[in-house]
């Protein structure tokens, strides 16, 4: 899926914003593994490997465009549109990839290998590297206060064990509305877990468990191609229009109304018309992503390492105050230059090799740890 300039600390953001922003890390980005139904396990469908990996370039892009955005107005309003989608997009093809999903001895020991121990391993990295290379000595080592871009491992853990729930349900998705809205108004809910970013994605985590097949031909007709450019061209007006005007904090969904200095009743307003804008957007990318194999394709399958490793890049350049140093890279050119450098950085973290090299870290084996037949005792 799955914040200026420190998008990277739990401190307030800095100037780029110029307004009061969430406590914690503001990073709603990326893919974590999926829960793949027993025929996706055989056969990869090149759209969906299409779609996580342009989603984590723009996860990357954004997060690089944090550092640098101050002061352009355009650059702040293609943010906002990006912010807008793609983790919605990212969490929706989470859900969907989780319908099968039935808390078995197979499928409960992936969610905890897949999704659990990554969350376990990378919160404590990052930690440590926000520790001796922001030279923050006081950064803890918490496993219920996510740093940075962890939050969705634990959100995708708990979103995924309450799937049989949501599959019970008669209207799964107004439930999951109006666990959105009342915690966008629920200041009391606190940081733990990041659970204010858990129930106000919810919606959309619910929606891909109940789309089909089908739903995903309907949005790649034509038809829904050609709507979606004058969508695009009206969005990106209108961020430009409101950029100077709204909190970025709303985009990220990890604080309540009151939390941002906003009326109560503003959360929930804001949690309906936002989940309208997203989903519309949401329809407009998947409804351009290719169908068929492309020379990008492959690397579809290693989103989870580039999603847990770009962090390490951007954040390592804002410890060590390379975006202090050349003030150039908030120009034009170095908006573009910066752009390149992440779309290619995050290329390379997706590709086969480094995601062999990773296995260990984001699907253990761990033999030692789960019985050889879980229904024998």
């Amino acid at each position: 899926m799955f914040q200026a300039p420190s998008v990277f600390t739990r401190a307030p953001l800095p100037p780029v914003t110029r307004e009061p922003e969430p406590r914690r890390e503001q990073t709603p980005t990326a893919p974590a593994p999926a829960e793949a139904p027993p025929a996706a396990a055989k056969k990869r469908d090149p759209y969906f490997d299409n779609v996580k990996y342009l989603a984590i370039v723009l996860v990357a892009v954004a997060h690089a465009w944090e550092p640098v955005m101050d002061g352009s107005r355009a650059t702040r309003a293609l943010y906002m549109i990006v912010y807008t989608f793609h983790m919605p997009a990212f969490i929706l093809i989470s859900g969907y990839f989780s319908r099968t999903f039935d808390m078995s001895a197979p499928k409960v020991k992936r969610l905890i290998t897949g999704v659990a121990v990554p969350y376990v391993l990378f919160e404590t990295a990052y930690s440590l590297f926000k520790r001796y290379v922001d030279d923050s000595p006081d950064t803890s080592i918490t496993l219920v206060d996510p740093l940075f871009l962890t939050w969705f491992l634990i959100a995708l853990f708990i979103w995924r064990v309450t799937t049989p729930i949501w599959l019970t349900l008669r209207h799964p998705l107004p439930v999951a509305l109006a666990i959105a809205m009342l915690a966008s108004i629920s200041p009391d809910i606190g940081d733990d877990l990041d659970l204010q970013r858990v129930f106000q994605f919810l919606p959309f985590f619910v929606l891909g468990l109940l789309m089909r097949p089908e739903h995903f031909q309907l949005i790649r007709r034509r038809e829904v191609r050609l709507l979606s450019l004058p969508l695009f061209a009206g969005a990106l007006l209108f961020a430009y229009w409101i950029a100077p005007r709204m909190q970025l904090g709303w985009l990220y969904r990890a604080n309540s109304a009151q939390e941002m200095d906003a009326p109560w009743w503003s959360g929930a307003v804001m949690s309906l018309a936002l989940f309208g804008c997203a989903l519309a957007l949401t329809v407009a990318f998947l409804a351009w992503v290719p169908r068929r194999n492309m020379w990008f394709t492959a690397l579809g399958a290693g989103t989870i390492c580039g999603y847990l490793l770009h962090g390490f890049l951007i954040k390592g350049a804002v410890y060590t105050g390379l975006f202090d140093r050349y003030t150039w890279l908030s120009d034009p050119v170095g908006l573009v230059v910066v752009s390149v450098v992440a779309a290619v950085a995050v290329t390379l973290m997706c590709s086969p090799p480094v995601g062999r090299a990773l296995k260990f870290a984001t699907e253990p084996d761990m033999p030692w740890a789960f019985r050889k037949d879980p229904a024998k005792r």
